[in-house]
């Protein structure tokens, strides 16, 4: 096979280079390669098993058309302060130039006109005096939230004007390997997914977004094709889940609290991150069997709970040099506890050194929304110097949000970010490896739908 551009991986930053190619009227043939499915044809079970079933070959939450952003809550943060490090690469005017282009696409396709976060500016200074009292910095986001019924709407349509346009989708494809000839990408080989033959697709122009689902993958393709890179960080923590009540305030106020930290001893970046007011938290199912937790809300249907992710940022640079390999094991380790599922321990039982029991959560005020997680000891997994960071973060927020540290706060873990290691970019977004092209995620740039949905916009007006 042969076109124009090949972009592997239907993700955001996939998307709006498709996207931006065709507004601009440049007549190339694309062909984006997906392991998953379409997104009609993405379900997952446990909405009626009310158990995670380890779907096989892929997880439908973490695979198939936008990629993870079809099960996510759909957030868009529509600020170059958040969502990436694309501003270091291109500059904050150009990033926030390009999100703002993006936000009208989504519009176009869709997304919902209010956004979280622009207004009582009274409340804002309140809690951001919390903040600073505490130590911690409150960044300024405004959110413009689709939910995740609507967002997988929203992609079904985007999905269907790709089609129509003549953008040539594989499903249920993956990406195995890269053509290379004398140090130029010419393509990339390409198997049916369950089956041991292949097939290759040549292309001038070969973009690699992958997202964070392809960050082990393309962690090997840099080593064997020596594409210059950086080991990048992993975040490792957990997921808050708590009553509405307590977050009542910063939820009306904010939507999103995005709480940045730098906790005694270790000073560690330690933050916030995909906050859902009356949220539920899920799970994510990995190819190497990993279980990792994650958290999503719904624009109609909600519960009685907020959850939250706490993060803890790490980077190995030496000796070792495998960020995701490390957190691959401690969520393997936390998995193994938890019998093949997701661990919650109450915050109190953490604290006091006992493992949490069943009937101890059956008997709180905060019941889990993730029914099939097991109770137990999470500190038993997390190594001790992320579990101190989590601690001491904790506490500092219990000063922005009262109760926030409360004994029936629910911990849940493990909470994992791949992020790709940093791939050395030009100002084109061109690899060391001349014909090859990163983007979003999975290129070490890029953190959350928004963000990756510019590059790729960028990607789209580079191309020629």
């Amino acid at each position: 096979m042969n076109c124009d551009v090949v972009i592997v991986g239907a993700g955001p930053a996939g998307i709006f280079t498709a996207l931006e190619l065709i507004r601009l009227k440049k007549r190339k043939k694309i062909v984006m390669i997906e392991k998953g499915s379409p997104i009609e044809n993405r379900h997952c079970p446990k909405m009626h098993a009310k158990t995670c079933m380890k779907c096989k070959p892929y997880c439908h939450i973490t695979t198939g058309f936008s990629g993870a952003g079809a099960f996510s809550d759909g957030k868009l943060s529509l600020s170059c302060e958040v969502g990436g490090d694309l501003p270091d690469l291109i500059g904050s005017s150009a990033t926030q130039e390009l999100i703002d282009y993006a936000d009208q696409i989504y519009l176009e396709f869709g997304a919902v006109r209010h956004v979280e976060g622009l207004e009582n500016t009274e409340q804002t200074k309140d809690i951001r005096r919390r903040a600073i009292k505490a130590g911690l910095k409150l960044i300024d986001c405004p959110i413009r939230h689709l939910g995740t019924e609507k967002a997988q709407e929203l992609y079904r349509h985007i999905q269907s004007y790709l089609i129509e346009q003549g953008v040539e989708i594989l499903f249920g494809n993956e990406c195995t390997n890269l053509v290379m000839e004398q140090n130029v990408c010419k393509g990339v080989r390409v198997h049916k997914v369950g089956s041991p033959d292949y097939f290759e697709i040549a292309a001038p122009a070969v973009i690699v977004a992958a997202g964070r689902r392809g960050a082990d993958w393309l962690e090997r393709i840099c080593e064997e094709h020596d594409i210059l890179h950086q080991s990048g960080n992993v975040d490792i923590g957990v997921r808050v889940e708590i009553r509405n009540e307590i977050m009542e305030k910063v939820n009306k106020t904010l939507y999103e609290s995005k709480l940045i930290g730098y906790p005694k001893p270790f000073k560690n970046k330690v933050r916030t991150f995909c906050q859902n007011p009356g949220g539920f938290v899920s799970q994510e199912n990995y190819d190497n069997n990993l279980a990792v937790v994650n958290g999503h809300s719904y624009k109609e249907m909600k519960s009685e709970n907020t959850n939250v992710a706490i993060l803890c940022s790490h980077n190995f640079s030496e000796p070792f040099n495998q960020p995701i390999a490390y957190a691959q094991k401690i969520g393997e380790l936390t998995n193994m506890l938890g019998n093949g599922h997701i661990l919650v321990q109450r915050y109190g039982d953490l604290l006091d050194g006992k493992r949490t029991w069943q009937k101890e959560l059956e008997r709180s005020n905060v019941r889990p929304t993730l029914t099939d997680a097991v109770a137990g000891d999470i500190s038993a997994a997390m190594p001790y110097r992320a579990m101190i960071n989590i601690i001491n973060f904790i506490e500092a927020v219990d000063h922005v949000v009262p109760g926030f540290a409360g004994a029936e706060t629910l911990l849940y873990s493990p909470e994992l970010k791949f992020y790709s290691n940093r791939i050395k970019l030009s100002d084109t977004l061109q690899t060391s490896i001349a014909g090859l092209y990163c983007l979003g995620d999975s290129s070490g740039w890029t953190r959350g739908l928004m963000m990756a949905s510019a590059m790729g916009i960028l990607m789209g007006r580079i191309l020629k």
